[in-house]
């Protein structure tokens, strides 16, 4: 079984608008509404990869309502903790004229101490009978920035490999305790590193090197293209280039957690570095192709593995 963790679930209402302009009204063309976090997407996107997973976390009031009965509707098994304030409320419009997209998120929550204990008991208990866990997604208000971190350590007692995904301090904190894998985009490498770095392999490997020096076992910075990853350790670490020529997309809302579901799919079937990073990116390209996050056609995917090209990236002197 995989966990995957969500602690400010939301409803993602995602709006298609061609030629959309600020301070113009217009009419949509789609609409997707589905519920949403990024733990949640990335358990959407296991369960139609076919692998087994409980998506977990915080939902409340009447969204968190809707968020389990979706869910359910889905075919996904849940086990969220109940709290008493209301779950958000996030909107992304497209732009199918141009690819551009624009993302309106609420903070969230407020969450009391004794709903987060009543939470961590819970996943202390999933953690038994679990292989890996997936922690994604920004934490709600009044949340305390090292929640992340006390998470990634009880699951590493508990031997639970721990990918994480989320951002800011929760996300730096988080790093520091170690789990097994960090996969940014390049914006959020930047934000997490302090400082803007160019698109070249060498600045690349020098950012990963900077990335797995903060606490992580491993690093991958995830572009349109495919990603960049630091993986193993000692005389076996290495640096590893997952590249496939980007699809015309309906919407890129979410491949970065079809990437996340990709991968950690790869890893619970025991496949390599390579064949992990290799699914994560057929798995994200492949996501590019449908309105809404942690949509993903598993034929399609694996059928885009055979132009995933993976190679292996000389570490320059000193990394």
């Amino acid at each position: 079984m995989i966990i995957s963790v969500t602690m400010n679930a939301a409803i993602d209402r995602t709006v298609a608008v061609p030629n959309f302009r600020l301070g113009h009204r217009h009419r949509s063309v789609e609409t997707r509404t589905v519920p949403g976090g990024k733990g949640i997407n990335v358990a959407r996107a296991l369960g139609l990869l076919g692998r087994p997973v409980i998506a977990t976390g915080l939902v409340g009031g009447g969204n968190g309502d809707r968020v389990l009965k979706q869910l359910g509707e889905e075919g996904l098994l849940t086990d969220f903790i109940r709290i008493a304030e209301e779950t958000r409320f996030n909107l992304a419009l497209v732009d199918p004229t141009s690819g551009e997209q624009t993302e309106v998120n609420e903070r969230g929550p407020k969450v009391t101490p004794e709903e987060l204990d009543s939470f961590v008991e819970r996943l202390h208990y999933l953690a038994g009978g679990a292989k890996l866990c997936v922690l994604a997604g920004s934490l709600p208000q009044n949340v305390d920035v090292e929640f992340y971190a006390r998470l990634v350590e009880a699951l590493k007692q508990a031997g639970l490999p721990v990918l994480l995904d989320s951002e800011g301090e929760a996300m730096s904190a988080g790093m520091r305790a170690g789990p097994d894998m960090i996969t940014p985009n390049k914006l959020e490498a930047e934000e997490l590193v302090g400082h803007e770095f160019d698109d070249s392999r060498e600045e690349m490997v020098a950012v990963l090197a900077e990335l797995v020096d903060m606490g992580p076992a491993e690093a991958a910075i995830t572009l349109p293209e495919g990603c960049v990853a630091m993986v193993g350790e000692g005389p076996n670490q290495r640096i590893l280039e997952a590249v496939i020529e980007p699809l015309e997309p309906i919407s890129t809302v979410g491949s970065g957690d079809a990437f996340v579901a990709g991968y950690i799919a790869a890893r619970y079937d025991g496949g390599s570095p390579e064949e992990c990073l290799a699914y994560g990116v057929a798995c994200g390209a492949e996501s590019t192709q449908h309105l809404g996050a942690g949509v993903v056609d598993r034929g399609r995917a694996e059928s885009l593995l055979g132009n995933v090209e993976v190679r292996r990236l000389e570490l320059p002197a000193g990394v």
